[in-house]
Protein backbone atom coordinates (compact mmCIF):
# COMPACT_ATOMS: atom_id res chain seq x y z
CA UNK A 1 0.00 0.00 0.00
CA UNK A 2 2.67 2.44 1.22
CA UNK A 3 4.58 1.98 -2.36
CA UNK A 4 1.59 2.52 -4.39
CA UNK A 5 0.20 5.74 -2.14
CA UNK A 6 4.26 6.99 -2.83
CA UNK A 7 3.55 6.36 -6.41
CA UNK A 8 0.65 8.23 -6.22
CA UNK A 9 1.94 11.09 -4.59
CA UNK A 10 5.18 11.33 -7.43
CA UNK A 11 3.08 11.33 -10.30
CA UNK A 12 0.86 13.87 -8.74
CA UNK A 13 3.73 16.34 -7.54
CA UNK A 14 5.62 15.32 -11.31
CA UNK A 15 2.62 16.34 -13.45
CA UNK A 16 2.86 19.85 -10.94
CA UNK A 17 5.87 20.18 -11.81
CA UNK A 18 5.21 19.88 -15.61
CA UNK A 19 2.46 22.26 -15.07
CA UNK A 20 4.45 25.18 -13.05
CA UNK A 21 7.36 24.47 -15.62
CA UNK A 22 4.54 25.78 -18.53
CA UNK A 23 4.90 29.30 -16.41
CA UNK A 24 7.44 30.45 -18.03
CA UNK A 25 6.60 31.62 -21.82
CA UNK A 26 8.84 33.45 -24.47
CA UNK A 27 6.34 33.62 -27.25
CA UNK A 28 8.17 33.65 -31.10
CA UNK A 29 6.36 34.73 -34.03
CA UNK A 30 5.63 30.58 -35.19
CA UNK A 31 3.23 30.60 -32.27
CA UNK A 32 5.13 28.05 -30.33
CA UNK A 33 6.59 29.46 -27.43
CA UNK A 34 9.67 28.41 -25.41
CA UNK A 35 8.76 27.03 -22.40
CA UNK A 36 10.57 24.97 -19.46
CA UNK A 37 7.90 22.41 -20.26
CA UNK A 38 10.49 19.96 -22.10
CA UNK A 39 12.42 20.23 -19.00
CA UNK A 40 10.09 19.44 -16.40
CA UNK A 41 9.14 16.29 -18.81
CA UNK A 42 12.66 15.35 -19.07
CA UNK A 43 13.96 15.80 -14.82
CA UNK A 44 10.34 13.95 -13.82
CA UNK A 45 10.97 10.89 -16.02
CA UNK A 46 14.56 10.52 -15.03
CA UNK A 47 13.66 10.47 -11.86
CA UNK A 48 10.69 8.76 -11.79
CA UNK A 49 11.88 6.05 -14.58
CA UNK A 50 10.08 5.01 -17.57
CA UNK A 51 6.64 4.41 -15.64
CA UNK A 52 5.81 7.03 -13.31
CA UNK A 53 7.29 9.63 -15.72
CA UNK A 54 5.31 8.60 -18.45
CA UNK A 55 1.96 8.40 -15.98
CA UNK A 56 3.03 11.67 -14.32
CA UNK A 57 3.03 13.34 -18.62
CA UNK A 58 -0.35 11.69 -19.31
CA UNK A 59 -1.98 12.95 -16.27
CA UNK A 60 -0.38 16.79 -17.21
CA UNK A 61 -1.57 16.45 -20.78
CA UNK A 62 -5.35 14.92 -19.49
CA UNK A 63 -5.73 17.97 -17.10
CA UNK A 64 -4.78 20.36 -20.03
CA UNK A 65 -7.33 18.52 -22.28
CA UNK A 66 -10.05 18.60 -19.46
CA UNK A 67 -10.05 22.48 -19.32
CA UNK A 68 -7.35 22.72 -16.53
CA UNK A 69 -4.87 25.95 -17.58
CA UNK A 70 -1.88 23.57 -17.73
CA UNK A 71 -0.64 24.32 -21.08
CA UNK A 72 1.60 27.40 -22.12
CA UNK A 73 0.37 30.83 -21.81
CA UNK A 74 -2.53 29.12 -19.20
CA UNK A 75 -4.49 27.49 -22.11
CA UNK A 76 -5.96 24.56 -21.75
CA UNK A 77 -8.87 22.16 -23.66
CA UNK A 78 -9.34 20.27 -27.08
CA UNK A 79 -8.16 22.57 -29.21
CA UNK A 80 -4.77 23.61 -27.81
CA UNK A 81 -4.44 19.56 -27.67
CA UNK A 82 -5.52 19.00 -31.57
CA UNK A 83 -3.87 22.59 -32.75
CA UNK A 84 -0.79 23.46 -34.41
CA UNK A 85 1.55 23.28 -31.09
CA UNK A 86 -0.60 19.80 -29.94
CA UNK A 87 2.08 17.59 -31.49
CA UNK A 88 4.56 18.81 -29.09
CA UNK A 89 2.47 17.94 -26.16
CA UNK A 90 2.05 14.49 -27.39
CA UNK A 91 5.32 14.64 -28.08
CA UNK A 92 6.27 14.92 -24.19
CA UNK A 93 4.81 11.35 -24.04
CA UNK A 94 7.40 10.15 -26.04
CA UNK A 95 10.40 11.91 -24.42
CA UNK A 96 8.90 10.18 -21.06
CA UNK A 97 9.17 6.84 -22.32
CA UNK A 98 13.19 7.33 -23.26
CA UNK A 99 14.35 9.24 -20.67
CA UNK A 100 12.25 7.17 -18.57
CA UNK A 101 13.50 3.84 -19.78
CA UNK A 102 17.73 5.27 -20.12
CA UNK A 103 17.25 6.12 -16.27
CA UNK A 104 15.84 2.86 -15.24
CA UNK A 105 18.43 0.99 -17.23
CA UNK A 106 21.04 3.32 -15.36
CA UNK A 107 19.58 2.56 -12.17
CA UNK A 108 19.16 -1.41 -12.81
CA UNK A 109 23.31 -1.32 -14.14
CA UNK A 110 24.22 1.04 -11.44
CA UNK A 111 26.55 2.75 -13.41
CA UNK A 112 28.93 5.40 -12.10
CA UNK A 113 28.28 8.96 -12.21
CA UNK A 114 30.13 10.19 -15.07
CA UNK A 115 28.09 7.16 -17.31
CA UNK A 116 24.83 8.58 -15.49
CA UNK A 117 25.46 12.33 -16.92
CA UNK A 118 26.36 11.14 -19.94
CA UNK A 119 23.45 8.55 -20.62
CA UNK A 120 21.24 11.13 -19.09
CA UNK A 121 21.97 13.80 -21.42
CA UNK A 122 21.98 11.47 -25.03
CA UNK A 123 18.40 9.88 -23.65
CA UNK A 124 17.32 13.61 -23.18
CA UNK A 125 18.69 14.72 -26.42
CA UNK A 126 16.95 11.72 -28.42
CA UNK A 127 13.89 12.38 -26.33
CA UNK A 128 13.48 15.80 -27.06
CA UNK A 129 14.45 15.35 -31.09
CA UNK A 130 11.63 12.62 -31.32
CA UNK A 131 9.59 15.29 -29.30
CA UNK A 132 10.78 17.78 -32.17
CA UNK A 133 9.93 15.17 -35.11
CA UNK A 134 6.62 14.23 -33.62
CA UNK A 135 5.17 18.02 -32.92
CA UNK A 136 7.00 19.53 -36.46
CA UNK A 137 5.13 17.02 -38.61
CA UNK A 138 2.30 17.61 -36.74
CA UNK A 139 2.53 21.43 -36.77
CA UNK A 140 3.16 20.73 -40.70
CA UNK A 141 -0.27 18.92 -41.14
CA UNK A 142 -2.18 21.35 -39.21
CA UNK A 143 -0.45 24.27 -41.52
CA UNK A 144 -1.06 22.60 -44.52
CA UNK A 145 -4.50 22.45 -43.96
CA UNK A 146 -5.12 26.13 -43.08
CA UNK A 147 -2.71 28.00 -44.89
CA UNK A 148 -0.29 27.40 -47.94
CA UNK A 149 1.87 24.42 -47.76
CA UNK A 150 5.52 25.82 -46.40
CA UNK A 151 8.68 24.51 -47.64
CA UNK A 152 9.87 21.90 -45.04
CA UNK A 153 13.29 24.56 -44.16
CA UNK A 154 10.63 27.42 -43.20
CA UNK A 155 8.83 25.15 -40.79
CA UNK A 156 12.04 23.37 -39.35
CA UNK A 157 12.54 27.41 -38.82
CA UNK A 158 10.36 28.62 -36.88
CA UNK A 159 9.21 24.83 -35.04
CA UNK A 160 13.24 23.83 -34.52
CA UNK A 161 16.11 26.10 -35.08
CA UNK A 162 15.27 28.48 -32.36
CA UNK A 163 14.93 26.00 -29.71
CA UNK A 164 17.60 23.79 -30.15
CA UNK A 165 19.88 26.07 -28.08
CA UNK A 166 16.76 26.92 -25.15
CA UNK A 167 16.67 23.04 -24.84
CA UNK A 168 20.53 22.20 -24.60
CA UNK A 169 20.69 24.48 -21.82
CA UNK A 170 17.47 23.14 -20.29
CA UNK A 171 18.92 19.90 -20.97
CA UNK A 172 22.20 20.50 -19.37
CA UNK A 173 19.95 21.65 -16.08
CA UNK A 174 17.73 18.56 -16.34
CA UNK A 175 20.94 16.33 -15.88
CA UNK A 176 22.95 18.16 -13.31
CA UNK A 177 19.71 18.21 -10.73
CA UNK A 178 18.84 14.79 -11.76
CA UNK A 179 21.96 12.83 -10.90
CA UNK A 180 21.73 14.47 -7.30
CA UNK A 181 18.45 14.45 -6.36
CA UNK A 182 17.89 10.74 -8.00
CA UNK A 183 19.84 9.87 -5.14
CA UNK A 184 17.22 10.84 -2.43
CA UNK A 185 14.51 9.50 -3.96
CA UNK A 186 16.09 5.91 -4.63
CA UNK A 187 16.77 6.03 -0.53
CA UNK A 188 13.09 7.33 0.07
CA UNK A 189 11.32 4.23 -2.31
Amino acid sequence: MKNKTLDLVYIGLSAALIAVCTWISIPLPSGIPVTLQTMGVCIVSALLGWKRGTLSTLVYILLGLVGVPVFSQFRSGPAILFGNTGGYIIGFIFTALIVGAVSDTIIKNQLNKTKRYVFLAASMIVGIAVCYSFGTAWFAYIWAKSQEPAALTTILGWCVLPYIIPDLIKIVFAVAVTVPVSKIIKKNN
